[in-house]
Order: C-alpha cells, then structure tokens, then sequence
C-alpha cells in the first residue's frame, strides 16, 4: 500500500476501548505532571520558616524552572519529530519523575533548585508531545473533547497535591519531602508501554507508509471487533515526507503567524497562571494568614481546575475554540483581580475557586487549538517553540511580581496578572483563525490535508 491515508482513516473511527486506554494513559501523565507542577509553591512557605528562603530566593527558583520548561519544550519538539510521539511521551515522563524523587533529598535551596530546573524541564515537555500525541491519534470531530476529558482528569492532580501538602507540609521538619515523592510516581506511566501505539500520522511524515499502515490496520481491527464494519474513508492523497523540520523553518509565512500568535497566547497564560498558582500559598503567608490556612485556601481554590476542564469539554467541540478561549481569558481577568482586592477568606476561596475554573477551561481549549494551526511537519515544532517561549517568559514572571509586592503591595501583583489574561484574549479576538469547521471537513486533496 503506497499510502496509508492516516488522518482519513483515523478520523472515521467512532471512540472506543483503544481511544479510552490512549486517554487514560495520557491523563496518567497529566495527573502527575499537575501534581508536581505546584510543589515547590506549595513547600516554599515551609521553606521561608525551615531554611530562612526569602521571597526573592523563591522568584529566582521558580524563574529558573520556567527556563527549565523552555529547554524542555525545545527538546520535547526534537525527539517528538526524531524518536517518535509514543516514545517521546514516555521519555518526558520518566525524566520528570526521576527528578522530583531527587529533589526528595533535596539539602539546601540550591540543590533543591536545581533538581526543580530538571523536572520543570520533563513537566513541560511532556506536555508538548501530550498535546501533539491526542491531537494526531483522536477523530477531528472530537479531539478537542478528548483533549479537555485528559486535563479534566488529569487537573485533578492539583487539587490532590495541594490538600496532601495542606495536611503533610506543616507536621514537622521533613515531611515537606513528601510533597516531592508525590509527585514523582508519574514514572508509573512505563506500565502503559505496552497499551500506547505510535501516531500514524508521524510514520507518515517520516515516509514510513508501511509502518503506518500496520498501526492503523491494528487500531482498525480492534476498533471493528468492538464497534463493527468501518466505513470508508476518504481516499488517500500524495504527499512527500515530511522530513526534518529545521528551526528556521518557522520563519516560512505559513508557520511564522501561528507561531507568534500562539506564542503570545501561551506567554499570557503562563504569566497569568504561574503569577497566581505559583505565589498565592507565599503571599497570604506574608499578608498575615498561618502557613497551614494558605496552603488550605488555595487547595479549596483548586477543586475548581477539573470542572474548568469539563466545561471546556461541553463547549469545544461544540462552539468555535477561539471565541470559547477569548470568553474564558476575559472572566479569569475579572475573578483574578477581585481576588486581589480582597482579604475575605470566603471571597478568596468563591474567586480562587472561579480563576481556576475558567484558566484549567481556557488551558485546556488551547492545548485542542494549538496543535490544529500546523501541519503534521511543523505541528511538534511550532507547537514546542510558541509554548516553550510562554513557559521562558515567566522566568521573568516571579521576579516581576517579586518586585511588585514589594515595591506596591500585594494587590499590585493582582492588577498585573488580570491585566496580562486581557492582553492574550484580545490578541486572540483580532488575529486568532477559526479551525472547527477546517477540522470537521474531510480530506481530499493537498490544500485541506492538515488540520
């Protein structure tokens, strides 16, 4: 067979048991990647009373990690295109893990440091070929809808981690530690090896049409045995192989714009969400509320991550993913500041809880629309660089809130992170494509083969 016809025959499959075990597996990772993305704001305001941390020493941590991320959504982009998609995951996802049990034995802010800048590196890259795998493994019609029910598990994580630490942080001078062992058990995804097969889209990029074919013969036959006879799919198209995607291939016209664009939506969410995720714990502490009580009202704030996900998964598929993004950045912007402007410990816990809604809802949107700006050659690539960029740009996030807090006060820190979630839903409004109906049109010839 010359051409295996990947994206047409993926897209007329109906969900079934190999698309539930693809998510479960994915949403594994999520799960711990969410787990160990916020240990160390959770641990820092031990660590202020333990090792005599200050505030700035916390900012330069946790800049140092999104440089971390950045690496890693670079490297992540690399071995997606060279090794494989499948291979990539697991890869990302032992390595963070490895690195979060180091940070277990962690002796000072340094050592600790530097073990975080390692896993933020495997968290972020992770995410990348996450993203990139749903995206070419899922139909068109509902990959947005797959993407969200990931996160929707996946998030919980979170919410999980921050009531662990609220209850293990503060019993005596190690048991901070755990926060870290927690997060480290995402190296238990290898126990999917064997469940993951490679996106056939990739092997098809690679010019590797017989080792695509055999992939989708496999998924059609177990799809068929527990759904039925398939329908036809769209008939197959010539197209070259995809080969290296060199760095300066961005710069070509069709893949300069949606990397920009993309790059500013991810450097706002970043900014937005790892300004308020990363420091709320610390800043309470320092506004006069008891390490115990800031750990646990953030912990509250986060039960609201999952159930942003499931509403991104209500209206994804169903409404244009652009406009569902721009509507959700404009509410988190409201709910950001009015959290700011109040030190009501139910008023933060209704506003905390509403930021994470919409902001896991928005995130979630944006990993189903990120992807579906690029062909299969430049998807990794673009995808990697433009979310790599958002993640480097918070290693100035926490030096300028830093320096915010302590030159105007807590609520100036509030001010700029609402400020930065309107800038990226306006970017979007005016410059951002619309793809639901490019991703509902089946593929017939070169000009409509990507979405």
């Amino acid at each position: 067979m010359q051409h295996a016809n990947a994206l047409n025959r993926l897209n007329r499959l109906p969900i079934s048991r190999f698309h539930k075990i693809t998510l479960l597996a994915v949403s594994f990772a999520y799960f711990f990647e969410f787990a160990d993305i916020n240990s160390f704001s959770t641990t820092s305001p031990k660590l202020i009373k333990l090792w005599g941390v200050t505030v700035n020493q916390v900012a330069y941590v946790t800049s140092l990690s999104f440089v971390g991320m950045f690496i890693g959504s670079i490297v992540a982009s690399t071995i997606a295109d060279r090794w494989g998609r499948k291979r990539a995951l697991m890869l990302t996802t032992v390595w963070f893990g490895v690195f979060s049990l180091a940070a277990v034995f962690s002796w000072d802010i340094v050592s600790l440091g530097v073990f975080r800048v390692l896993t933020s590196a495997g968290l972020s890259a992770m995410t990348v070929v996450a993203v990139i795998y749903v995206a070419e493994l899922y139909p068109a019609v509902s990959r947005g809808k797959y993407q969200a029910y990931a996160i929707v598990i996946g998030i919980c994580g979170t919410p999980v981690t921050n009531l662990i630490a609220s209850l293990v942080v503060d019993i005596n001078d190690w048991t901070w530690r755990l926060v870290y062992l927690w997060g480290a058990l995402g190296i238990l995804l290898v126990l999917f090896t064997r469940q993951l097969k490679e996106s056939p889209r990739w092997l098809e990029s690679r010019g590797d049409h017989t080792g695509a074919d055999a992939v989708l013969r496999e998924i059609e036959a177990r799809v068929s045995a527990e759904k039925g006879p398939l329908p036809e799919p769209a008939p197959p198209i010539d197209e070259a192989p995809a080969g290296k995607a060199p760095l300066r291939m961005l710069l070509q016209r069709k893949y300069l714009f949606p990397t920009l664009l993309l790059t500013v939506v991810w450097v706002t969410q970043t900014i937005g969400f790892f300004g308020y995720s990363t420091w709320a714990p610390t800043l309470l502490a320092k506004e006069g509320f008891s390490v115990e009580k800031s750990v646990f009202y953030v912990a509250l704030t986060t039960v609201g991550a999952p159930l942003g996900s499931y509403l991104a998964a209500l209206v994804t598929d169903r409404f244009e993913r652009k406009w569902c993004m721009v509507a959700f950045g404009a509410v988190i912007a409201v709910c950001g500041l009015f959290y700011g402007l109040t030190f009501n410990p139910v008023l933060i816990v209704v506003f905390g809880f509403a930021v994470n809604l919409f902001e896991r809802g928005y995130t979630a949107l944006g990993y189903a629309y990120s992807p579906e700006l690029f062909d299969t050659r430049g998807r990794s690539l673009g995808t990697g660089v433009s979310y790599g960029l958002g993640r480097l740009s918070n290693a100035a996030g926490p030096l300028i809130v830093a320096a915010l807090y302590n030159g105007s006060g807590y609520q100036s820190v509030f001010l700029f992170i609402a400020g930065t979630w309107m800038v990226g839903a306006i970017v979007l409004a005016i410059f951002g494509p619309r793809t639901r109906q490019a991703a509902q049109q089946p593929v017939s010839d070169p000009e409509t083969a990507e979405v």
